[in-house]
């Protein structure tokens, strides 16, 4: 197992990270906070070919790995892209997986975004991450894997919420298409779940890791009792703790990768250990980062604010972290079972 990158891929992370920087600026993300969706830096991001880097060739695709669509994720959480990213990257590699080139064909070219329901069952009973933009969604109901086309007349402004989220419910789903049926099904969505696990995680990685910055960049300049407040151990210690926790969590995000791609068996306990991981330093991460801010942490003018909500809100946005941990038991463990010993 070899987790270093490799020419190709800091490539894409570089070409990723150089759109990122130029088109997705805090100013930017402001502004799309209500609707959680940047149409510029979504078109500009379809150009550059990001849509397909996880697709097969033979469909269109630039053929790459969870790893590559991985980097694409961390950068994109570094600068809080307001596009939709882990799921429609999921979505995609499961119509690929079943070569839906026609259905992959907009998809490919942005002109179609396409979602994933994260929860087994109807769409009508959830609340859908990029519901509000999304043009299609795929979702696992009953035991069939369907595509359903957006229903008409639905506001492209989505419910309120602090993470700038594109969540919407779809209470009449519009036309419905079954691709798969069976346990055919059911692999291509756990796998596709696994991989917004993994994502997730990956963007997560990258909010928090410049949340470090941030916060250490104003430890540097802040002064108290005559010294910067980052001299003080209880502000430089955390951040040290949270560059360690940032490290290990990208390596586990990386190795999770290497086993989902390579089809390892213990890949899906990888994939949720990550999220769970990720989650949970983030959160602590971006914590203490708005802390160092004091009162200025939670004045709207202030980036460290837009990071910390993110950081709780894109994770809850999947799944509580704290339930997660009962996917990590049950895949390393089993699942539980009733009776004696």
């Amino acid at each position: 197992m070899d987790l270093s990158l490799t020419r190709e891929q800091r490539a894409v992370r570089d070409a990723v990270a150089a759109l990122f920087v130029k088109q997705a600026t805090p100013e930017r993300v402001r502004r799309a906070e209500a609707t959680g969706f940047d149409g510029l830096l979504w078109r500009h991001y379809a150009e550059i070919g990001a849509l397909g880097i996880g697709v097969p060739s033979d469909c269109g695709g630039g053929g790459g790995g969870l790893l590559e669509l991985a980097l694409v994720a961390e950068e994109a959480g570094r600068r809080l892209a307001p596009i939709p990213v882990a799921e429609t990257a999921a979505a995609a590699r499961a119509l690929g997986r079943l070569r839906e080139k026609e259905l992959l064909g907009p998809v490919l070219s942005g002109s179609v975004i396409v979602s994933l329901a994260t929860q087994p069952g109807p769409v009508t009973q959830q609340c859908l991450v990029d519901g509000a933009i999304a043009d299609a969604v795929l979702a696992h109901d009953g035991d069939s894997l369907v595509y359903i086309s957006r229903p008409e007349g639905l506001s492209k402004t989505g419910h309120r919420n602090l993470g700038g989220l594109s969540l919407s419910r779809w209470d009449d789903p519009g036309a419905t298409t079954i691709l798969a049926q069976g346990s055919e099904a059911r692999a291509i969505f756990d796998t596709a779940i696994d991989e917004v696990r993994v994502l997730r995680a990956s963007a997560l990685v990258g909010l928090a890791s410049e949340a470090v910055g941030i916060g250490s960049r104003y430890a540097i300049v802040r002064e108290a009792f005559g010294q910067p407040i980052g001299m003080y151990q209880a502000v430089a210690h955390p951040f040290a703790d949270a560059v360690a926790g940032l490290d290990g969590a990208q390596l586990l995000v990386r190795k999770a990768c290497w086993a989902m791609d390579s089809a390892k068996e213990d890949a899906g306990a990888l994939a949720a250990m990550a999220f769970v991981f990720a989650a949970e330093t983030a959160y602590h991460a971006t914590t203490h980062s708005l802390h160092v801010h004091g009162g200025y942490g939670f004045m709207e003018e202030y980036d460290i604010q837009l990071y910390y909500r993110r950081a709780k809100a894109w994770a809850a946005a999947f799944a509580d972290p704290r339930r997660e941990l009962l996917t990590v038991a049950d895949r390393r463990f089993g699942p539980v079972t009733t009776g004696g010993w």
